[in-house]
């Protein structure tokens, strides 16, 4: 999967999942606050992200991840990672 199928991909669900304004998903965005996320929306996320995407997420990764493509990459490093394996 490369990284436009990446984007094409949680762009949808996130916007299926969280309702989230499909006009202010950009790279550059803050992830957080622009889905509007709780403590209990990540919980979410992350089930959201292991059902798409086939690979357990590690909830101390999420630290790390501030834009929406630090969100893309850290799912393309993640599916690397699972091809490597």
């Amino acid at each position: 999967m490369d990284i436009k199928e990446i984007i094409q991909t949680t762009n949808a669900f996130l916007i299926e999942e969280f309702e989230a304004d499909p006009a202010k998903i950009a790279p550059e965005a803050n992830l957080k606050s622009t889905l509007e996320l709780d403590s209990l929306d990540y919980i979410d996320l992350v089930v959201v992200i292991e059902n798409n995407f086939g690979f357990k997420v590690n909830p101390e990764d999420f630290q790390s991840i501030v834009t929406f493509q630090d969100f893309y990459d850290y799912v393309a490093r993640c599916l690397k990672q699972k091809e490597l394996v």
